[in-house]
């Protein structure tokens, strides 16, 4: 693994695979899930993708069936 970064609460690192690991350091534990992310995207590692958008299909086809019904 190569060190990337380096700060007083976390190091850091970059596997062969491109992955990256984040170890606290005090207690030399990895830091994982939301709170890695979080990390990772405020050292601009990492970009998060946009959210899906619901579609406005389901409302649709409510006023379909009402129409059919009168």
């Amino acid at each position: 693994m190569q060190q990337v970064k380096k700060t007083a609460e976390y190091t850091i690192f970059q596997k062969k695979s491109g992955r990256y690991a984040v170890m606290a350091r005090k207690s030399r534990k990895p830091i994982n899930g939301e709170e890695k992310q979080n990390i990772l995207v405020a050292e601009e590692l990492i970009k998060l993708p946009d959210p899906k958008v619901v579609s406005a299909e389901p409302e649709a086809e409510s006023t379909g069936e009402e129409a059919a019904t009168d």
